[in-house]
């Protein structure tokens, strides 16, 4: 399952949730699959962001290289 597809089905769970409709035992079963599709959103992003890099400039602002998102200097 692609990543826009856990997020439409978690959102689509989270409505079914708010309406307030649903009987508790599916109440419950549709809370632990959003918690579980929410973890899996969770997990690609946390991926993506580690694959992200910034890029470094050198003194005379020609890009000079770059380093992981997530470190500073």
């Amino acid at each position: 399952m692609s990543f826009e597809q856990a997020l439409a089905a978690l959102e689509a769970i989270v409505q079914q949730l708010e309406r307030g409709d649903v009987p508790l035992d599916q109440s419950i079963s549709l809370y632990e699959r959003g918690e579980a599709l929410r973890a899996a959103c969770q997990q690609r992003l946390d991926a993506a962001q580690a694959r992200i890099e910034r890029i470094v400039t050198a003194a005379d602002g020609r890009a000079a290289g770059t380093r992981p998102f997530d470190t500073e200097g």
